[in-house]
């Protein structure tokens, strides 16, 4: 079967093929379950979340614009939730400090990283996500694993295009600091 386009998707499912709507949860349910996750830091929400995200969106399929793509309005739905449930519970996020490196320098540590296997450099870099502050893990998800461009990521957050490409830019350097204290602990 031909994958379908989002639009063609939500235009049978207006037409009265509620059944489409499937397709669109297949498409899209583990990065929604990803952002919400990253933001509620809890499974058990994070599963309720997506499930509310995509009921929501359907129940608002009729008044999507088609200003931006679906999945950026969808993403920003299950943002928006998350958020939302984040305050409700008023869960307490305390940020990483961010820690200085003085004993080695960047060469000796880009070194060690190209001496590593590929699954021990991946193995690093999934451990120094999970050291990030959650919505700093979230905008580096969004922006490489959801493949969205820094227009998306700023309609799906709410921050500005330029706020989202300099906290980019200062994650990948946290993220780069981080990996080399890992490196070095190693």
């Amino acid at each position: 079967m031909k994958l379908q386009d989002d639009s063609e998707i939500i235009e049978r499912v207006l037409n009265g093929d509620v059944s489409a709507y499937a397709a669109l949860v297949q498409k899209h349910k583990n990065l929604v379950f990803s952002i919400v996750l990253k933001v509620v830091n809890n499974r058990e929400d994070a599963e309720e979340i997506a499930q509310d995200t995509f009921l929501k969106a359907y129940q608002s399929l009729k008044t999507f614009e088609r200003k931006s793509k679906f999945s950026t309005w969808l993403y920003r739905i299950a943002y928006n939730s998350a958020i939302s449930k984040t305050r409700k519970k008023r869960l307490e996020m305390v940020a990483i400090e961010e820690s200085v490196i003085t004993n080695y320098s960047p060469d000796e540590v880009s070194r060690n990283m190209d001496e590593l296997e590929e699954n021990d450099r991946q193995v690093i870099l999934e451990k120094a996500l999970q050291r990030l502050p959650e919505e700093d893990n979230l905008l580096i998800t969004l922006f490489y694993k959801g493949e969205n461009s820094v227009d998306n990521i700023s309609e799906i957050t709410g921050l500005s295009v330029s706020n989202v490409k300099v906290r980019l830019h200062r994650i990948r350097k946290k993220l780069y600091e981080e990996m080399q204290g890992l490196m070095i602990s190693n």
